[in-house]
């Protein structure tokens, strides 16, 4: 197989994974979706070693096509060498009241995948922090600081993209009030309980 048409396997492997969250998760307008990913995972190598950004290009590519089809926001961590902020769209950055940090992501200094979200946004900017309420990571970049309180691991069914290992997640409230605690209203309520 050449390059190109692993690539293009690459976009759809992505692609396929994140609907699969999505699905599962109920994930739409108004959610937040982190993505962490190493090129060089995927293409073999040890993170943070062989960066590659034709294969951030097709990646991007998937995600941005399952992203307009469900409607949620997507955020890319950065590398550790600018701190995991995260890219994000001006817009994403408003509407969750992320606080933003100064900096342009390059293969190097922020990795391939995040220098090429950073290139192929309408406004990008870079976010220090988010609170996701789900995330796929690709190659095991450590998403799960940008991830709100509870995360729930998700595993689906295609575990690696290249030969990175994916693991997801997706978050819920945390369950309050202990053993009288009620979390789910009954079918029918006698509505003169509480008199």
């Amino acid at each position: 197989m050449d390059r190109g048409q692993q690539d293009q396997s690459l976009g759809a492997e992505v692609a396929e994974i994140l609907e699969e969250l999505a699905t599962a998760a109920s994930l739409g307008s108004g959610h937040l979706v982190v993505i962490g990913a190493s090129t060089s995972e995927i293409a073999g190598q040890q993170i943070g070693t062989a960066g590659a950004e034709h294969i951030a290009a097709e990646l991007y590519t998937g995600l941005a096509e399952v992203q307009s089809r469900f409607g949620f926001a997507l955020a890319f961590q950065c590398c550790e060498h600018l701190n995991r902020a995260l890219v994000v769209e001006r817009a994403v950055l408003e509407q969750f009241a992320l606080t933003e940090v100064a900096a342009v992501p390059m293969p190097k200094a922020g990795g391939s995948m995040a220098s090429a979200a950073y290139r192929r946004m309408k406004q990008p900017c870079l976010a220090e922090s988010v609170q996701a309420h789900a995330g796929v990571d690709i190659g095991e970049t450590l998403i799960g600081m940008h991830l709100r309180h509870v995360a729930v691991p998700y595993r689906p069914a295609r575990k690696f993209v290249g030969q990175a290992r994916v693991t997801a997640a997706w978050t819920r409230p945390k369950l309050i009030g202990g053993e009288r605690a009620v979390y789910k209203l009954p079918e029918a309520q006698d509505s003169h309980l509480c008199d």
